[in-house]
This record gives structure tokens, C-alpha cells and sequence, in this order.
């Protein structure tokens, strides 16, 4: 596969030249050049073998960061820095990666496949065997929201990039492009950094992996065209924010509006956008939310009725409130009231 040689070499036969060592058998001078290509992090040999045997190669490409790397020995490897803001794809190329998908689920990847995972916003773990050799990607979480703006037209939230999975394979257009990439670097290893055949590879590489982490995470379930699965204004989630805590006292929808500094037309625009709702219809459920605990937590047996429950969260007529509540929660207030006595 042409990923073995992967750095090594350009295309007349000379090494690629690396403004760092290529191999070392000392955790420290493995340490401070993974810090730097990747993110702080803690590894941990595994088995009898502890002593290093490091092939660490790289490439600027853009704004991301294209690396050889072996440790040489069984490793296990967590507690990626999240200050670093960057998300990594690794692609196996020989032996075998364990990535923990979720705590106690994991996934392996063959020879070909990739495993994306954005260590800005979720934990991660892989371990790899003696005989591995990954080609990976470290690419800033900042990037990658700039390409969603702009492929998707929206960024989405932290759903997505919690999100972690397998993608490419053998015969995949997703290793195909790896593949052009290191050609592309093979060719020109002294342009990637700057100019535009690294904007080129860097927009390609990036719009690339964010279809295909796209249709993984909408076969997982999370819909990205969902309203609901985007990044809101901020001053969205400050009417959220404001609407929650004075739904008691009814704010119109201009208090709510000045209370975040837009107009009401914008507010209204932004929750249709992102929310899929009006901020009425936000509004209306914080109030039965409210109404909902307060009916939980009060004792049936001090006194305290539904009517006096109601009014407190501004509903005034009580067989209204009870036809709201029932097809809300299942049930009327009065069944939610006396729970405890059941």
C-alpha cells in the first residue's frame, strides 16, 4: 500500500527532509515531538517490551499536520489534551488499532480504515500492537467548523463532534484521497505548508472527512439537517437562558428580545432556524416544566392544590391547564400531585 512509505521519500528517491528526528528510543524526545504534532497525552507501554523503537515523520499541509508514526512497542494511549483544540484521524496502515468508541465498546481497524475523533470536545483511547504504523491527521477543531460553515451552511453543535467513528477502507474514495495526498506531498514536500496546492489538499482533505463523519453519524442516528443539531447564536441561548429562569413571571417577547440585545425579528428568525420553534413555544414548555416539578416535589398533604400550582406558573384557567398537562405528561396535574400517596 503507498501509505507504507508515506514521508519517507519524494518522488526522485530523497528523503523528505524533517526539521526534526526521525527515530528515537527515548519517551521524552517521543514525548516533546508528539506535544507538538498532536496534543499532550499519556502513554503507556504494554507488555515486556517498555523500550521505544519511534519512526515519527511529518508534513505540514494547510493548517493540519500529516505524521508517519510508530512507537515500535504495544502502547496504550488516553487522556488527549482538549485545550489543544484539535481532532485526530488515524489511519491504520499496519497492525492493529483498538479505538474506544464509547467506555466500554471498541473498534479495530483493518489495514485502510480510518477512526476520527475529536479530542477538543470528547475523551479518547487507543491501543495499538507491537507492529503498528499509523498515517494520521491533526486538524484544529477551528478548521473544521470553518469548512462546515462553509460546505454545510451551519455549524453543527457538540453532538457531531462527540461523535466518533470508523470511515475509508480499501477501495474507499476516503483512502484514495489519503493516497493522492501523500503523492501530492511526494511531489512538492517543500509547498505543502503554504501556497495553494496545501489550501487545496487542506479543503479537499477536510470537506471530505466531514461528508463521510456526516453520513456515519446520520446512520448512528444524529440528523445534521435537524435545526436542533446546529450551533445557535449566543444570543439564542441567552433568551433560552432568561426565558428559563422568568418563565414564571410571563415576559413578552419584546422583554425577552432586549433582555439580549436583538430585535424580535431576529429572535424569532434565529429559534425558527436553529430551535425549530418559536421562543413562545420555548416559553410555553419551561412553564409546564415548571409546573411539572413543582407538582412533584410538593406534598399532597400540605395543603398546597393544583389550582394554587397553576396560577403559580400563570395558567388562570384550570381546565385548560389540566388539557395542556395531560397531552404533555400523560396524565393529569391532580394524578402528579397525589403520586407519593400511591
Amino acid at each position: 500500500m503507498l501509505l507504507e512509505q508515506a514521508l519517507l521519500t519524494d518522488v526522485s528517491g530523497k528523503p523528505i527532509q524533517q526539521h526534526h528526528k526521525n527515530f528515537s528510543t527515548e519517551w521524552d524526545e517521543i514525548s516533546d515531538w508528539s506535544d507538538r504534532v498532536y496534543m499532550p497525552y499519556r502513554v503507556c507501554p504494554v507488555g515486556q517490551a517498555i523500550k521505544p523503537c519511534a519512526s515519527m515523520h511529518s508534513s505540514r499541509i494547510g493548517e493540519l499536520t500529516l505524521t508517519r508514526f510508530a512507537y515500535g512497542v504495544a502502547v496504550s494511549i488516553d487522556d488527549f489534551s482538549p485545550d489543544a483544540g484539535n481532532a485526530l484521524l488515524l489511519t491504520t496502515v499496519r497492525g492493529n488499532a483498538r479505538h474506544w468508541a464509547q467506555c466500554s465498546v471498541t473498534e479495530d481497524t483493518a489495514v485502510g480504515e480510518s477512526f476520527i475523533a475529536d479530542c477538543s470536545r470528547v475523551d479518547y483511547r487507543i491501543d495499538l500492537d507491537p507492529d503498528h504504523l499509523q498515517l494520521n491527521l491533526t486538524i484544529p477543531h477551528a478548521v473544521l467548523e470553518r469548512m462546515a460553515q462553509q460546505w454545510f451552511g451551519f455549524v453543527p453543535d457538540d453532538r457531531f463532534w462527540r461523535y466518533k467513528c470508523v470511515l475509508g477502507g480499501v477501495g474507499s474514495s476516503w483512502l484514495s484521497l489519503l493516497e493522492y495526498t501523500v503523492r501530492c506531498v511526494a511531489e512538492a514536500p517543500g509547498h505543502m505548508a503554504e501556497g495553494r496546492m496545501g489550501a487545496h489538499l487542506e479543503h479537499n482533505l477536510c470537506v471530505h472527512l466531514l461528508q463521510e463523519w456526516a453520513s456515519r453519524a446520520g446512520r448512528a442516528g444524529l440528523d445534521l439537517s435537524s435545526p436542533m443539531n446546529r450551533i445557535a447564536p449566543r444570543f439564542v441561548r441567552a433568551a433560552e437562558e432568561f426565558m428559563s429562569a422568568n418563565a414564571a413571571n410571563l415576559p413578552t417577547l419584546a422583554e425577552v428580545a432586549g433582555a439580549v440585545g436583538t430585535s424580535v425579528r431576529s429572535l424569532s428568525g434565529a429559534f425558527s432556524r436553529f430551535r425549530g420553534m418559536t421562543p413562545g413555544a420555548f416559553l410555553r414548555e419551561q412553564r409546564l416544566q415548571g409546573a411539572h416539578r413543582d407538582l412533584l416535589a410538593t406534598d399532597p398533604q400540605s395543603g398546597t392544590t393544583v389550582a394554587v400550582i397553576a396560577s403559580r406558573w400563570g395558567y388562570l384557567n384550570l381546565g385548560e391547564f389540566a388539557g395542556i398537562y395531560r397531552r404533555r405528561f400523560g396524565e393529569l396535574p391532580s394524578h402528579t400531585l397525589h403520586r407519593r400517596l400511591r
